[in-house]
């Protein structure tokens, strides 16, 4: 690449950029959490944005995702390059058509921001159930942990596409990958452009469905040549993972970026390691740094193609030394004698002759739990155990059927690194006070960002809690902020109904957003509050947002007031360039002075 260009977004946004440019028609319904791919989409056309064949994207919205799915099938049928966005529920009603597209090789690609499929329970939060459930369907399955990879990938999966001749899927973790921001490095459509396989392109149009030069496919066969045709498809299917693995190497030589079908990372003689894929492997890679650097000697199988699943270059990635594998898997199969990526491996180093490494499974994450490096840390000290314990789960205690993993929670501190935890009323402005913050400290403040809303089922009017991070290096704690250097309360009456000190670091800074004066505190605050403050030597501001948005003509945009305050108690950046920044968006004062410490 040239000039690399960054910008700060999460991945949904990330995933869209790329897959615009190489999609002619997305057919589009919304569901949560993939609504914003599709909203992009829709809405780039509008502004005139381009894709990389000199036109605007032909957004059709339908009435559910079953009909998308048939759109995007008819579509690809006719020689139009198709994408779509999905998740759970959605992708369910996808199914047959999705059978359709990966039989009959359309280069069409469907991107995935996982989540529940519901059963027992409804959940609107993630985990890999959806995607899980496609597997037999033909598509190939490319997997993203970080919105860096959700842009990169999801242009090795449209190039792959094109070229293979095949449907692939491209899946990240809802809300976790799907709506964490980070600054990233924004791929260029003209070099997205030169990588286009232009001669595959015109071979996909010849073969489309025209009256002008007709042709037939799906046709009704019998059992006298039904087996025959299945098994016909081995040899397309078996040039995928070279395909991916060529676009992986192409991107790599842009971007400096190092990706492969399947990524080893961690000590080149390790003993002990995780396989696992999504946004896991980040936090594992945190896991295996810290375990190493005591003397461990462990390591890490990032998972990116899980479908076609290549034997040989999984192998290969397993170091020699190994002599014990925990797979997690972010899904539950009721009745199996194990989860998907599990029994992969297992038949995986069955077939490579490396039988001998001892496999044990194991559950994470499911709806959304938070999985944190001690929970990791759990796994590794499992695998140390003469027999390790098979079936387990983490990040939950089971006592009824005693799967869970005993674990502690451990701090990785990183030197210059500031967390925040901010409690907030959805609808109240804070989540986006918050996307302007990062936004600036990002680009403006030229640092590594990361910032992940965390909501309840109710969005507007329940609770949001806003974990951000930032610093001089790339952030990879894919987990929730549980030592937070600044803490803000934008609810007063938050303070009694949560613990909203309990992650606040020894010596941390909390703000709260009252009405009440210094002397009025005794009776608002509860005690143990009191006694957390005093017991971290906390430094306690208190700002009324509501009066002094009114009192400098903001009326009701307190967001902007604790954006100020937040920049002005956190040091972060120089206090001058955030209020330049913010006056871009906001016509009205913005004063330093607008705290008042006790």
């Amino acid at each position: 690449m040239g000039n690399k260009h960054y910008a700060v977004m999460d991945g949904n946004t990330a995933a869209a950029h790329t897959a615009y440019a190489f999609t002619e028609v997305a057919a589009i319904y919304p569901i949560t959490p993939s609504s914003p791919m599709a909203e992009n989409v829709d809405e780039w056309p509008a502004k005139g944005r381009k894709n990389l064949f000199g036109a605007t994207v032909d957004v059709i919205q339908m009435q559910s995702e079953a009909g998308a799915a048939g759109t995007c099938h008819g579509a690809a049928q006719a020689g139009a390059l198709t994408t779509t966005f999905t998740s759970s529920q959605g992708l369910m009603l996808m199914i047959p058509a999705m059978y359709a597209m990966g039989g009959q090789f359309l280069p069409h690609v469907m991107h995935i921001a996982s989540r529940v499929v519901t059963s027992n329970h409804h959940s609107i939060f993630g985990d890999h159930t959806d995607f899980m459930t496609c597997r037999m369907t033909g598509y190939a399955m490319l997997m993203s942990s970080s919105p860096q990879e959700a842009m990169d990938l999801a242009a090795v999966a449209h190039l792959s596409a094109i070229r293979a001749q095949y449907a692939f899927m491209h899946c990240f973790d809802g809300f976790r990958t799907s709506h964490e921001m980070q600054r990233i490095e924004v791929l260029d459509d003209a070099d997205l452009r030169a990588l286009m396989d232009q001669d595959a392109i015109q071979a996909f149009r010849r073969q489309a469905l025209n009256p002008e030069h007709p042709t037939n496919r799906g046709n009704n066969v019998n059992p006298d040549v039904y087996f025959q045709c299945k098994e016909g498809a081995n040899e397309t299917v078996a040039s995928v993972p070279d395909t991916v693995q060529h676009y992986m190497e192409e991107l790599n030589k842009l971007t400096g970026r190092n990706y492969q079908l399947f990524n080893y990372y961690g000590a080149p003689d390790a003993e002990e390691i995780i396989v696992v894929m999504c946004s896991a492997a980040e936090a594992v890679k945190e896991t295996v740094d810290y375990l190493n650097a005591q003397g461990r000697r462990v390591g890490l199988v990032q998972i990116h193609l899980f479908r076609p699943f290549s034997v040989e270059r999984f192998s290969a990635a397993v170091p020699p030394t190994v002599k014990k594998i925990a797979v997690l898997d972010r899904s539950k199969e009721m009745g199996a004698v194990g989860e998907p990526v599990y029994l992969d491996v297992v038949s995986a180093l069955n077939q490579a002759g490396r039988g001998d490494i001892q496999v044990v499974g194991g559950r994470y994450g499911l709806s959304s739990k938070d999985t944190t490096p001690g929970q990791f840390i759990a796994v590794y000290d499992n695998l140390r155990q003469d027999t390790p314990k098979n079936g387990f789960t983490i990040g939950i205690q089971d006592g009824v059927t005693h799967t869970s993993l005993d674990y502690q929670d451990v701090d990785l501190a990183y030197p210059g690194q500031i967390s925040c935890k901010l409690w907030g009323l959805g609808g109240d402005g804070t989540v986006g006070a918050n996307n302007n913050a990062i936004r600036t400290i990002g680009l403006v403040g030229n640092k590594f960002v990361q910032a992940y809303f965390s909501y309840d089922t109710m969005k507007s009017g329940g609770l949001t809690q806003s974990h951000l991070r930032f610093g001089g290096q790339p952030i990879r704690s894919t987990y929730l902020v549980s030592a937070a250097d600044f803490v803000a309360c934008h609810a007063p009456s938050y303070v009694k109904k949560y613990d909203t000190t309990e992650d606040l670091k020894e010596g941390g800074t909390y703000l709260l957003n009252c009405p009440w004066f210094a002397e009025e505190l005794d009776a608002h605050l509860p005690g143990k509050m009191k006694r957390d403050l005093y017991r971290k030597r906390a430094k306690l501001y208190l700002v009324d947002a509501a009066r002094l948005a009114s009192g400098i003509g903001l009326g009701k945009r307190t967001n902007n007031i604790l954006q100020a305050a937040f920049f002005a108690l956190t040091h972060i950046i120089p206090m001058d360039l955030a209020i330049a920044d913010m006056k871009k968006t906001t016509t009205a004062p913005t004063s330093k002075r607008l705290v008042r410490r006790l």
